[in-house]
């Protein structure tokens, strides 16, 4: 990866965190997803039922999806914050799901950046093949 491609999925990432939606917590993500067709961006959105609040990684993705992309190379998280903030669980697990070990740069606005392998933030991932092993069908 070049320095001028991280730095472009870094500046979309950013750019996508200006829509974020983060009226109770003033904690805007910003995620860009790299695929073999192109790039999908994603923002926080939160909902007063905290519940329904998505975060901007699954966003990234499911746009992806829905658009029929099935091979990811790269994940960018955005945020204004001193410490790079990793993904939470609930995106790890659903980045290793549909994206498997694919690098997850971290950047802030202060340019500071770090690339870890998705494997490196969810080192024991739960995936199909557990439920494989039970006999459960996949659909």
């Amino acid at each position: 990866m070049s320095k001028d491609d991280l730095q472009e999925i870094i500046k979309l990432a950013t750019d996508a965190r200006q829509c974020a939606l983060a009226r109770y917590s003033n904690f805007c993500v910003g995620a860009a997803l790299e695929a073999e067709g192109g790039v999908y961006t994603g923002c926080n959105v939160e909902s007063a039922a905290y519940e329904q609040t998505i975060c901007a990684e699954r966003v990234a993705i499911w746009k992806a999806l829905s658009e029929g992309e099935r091979k990811f190379k790269r994940l960018c998280v955005v945020v204004d914050t001193e410490r790079l903030t990793p993904p939470c669980g609930a995106c790890r697990q659903v980045i290793w799901e549909f994206c498997g070990d694919i690098p997850v740069v971290l950047a802030n606005l202060r340019g500071d950046t770090e690339t870890f392998q998705m494997k490196e933030l969810l080192p024991h991932p739960f995936d199909a093949g557990f439920l494989e092993e039970t006999g459960a069908e996949q659909k």
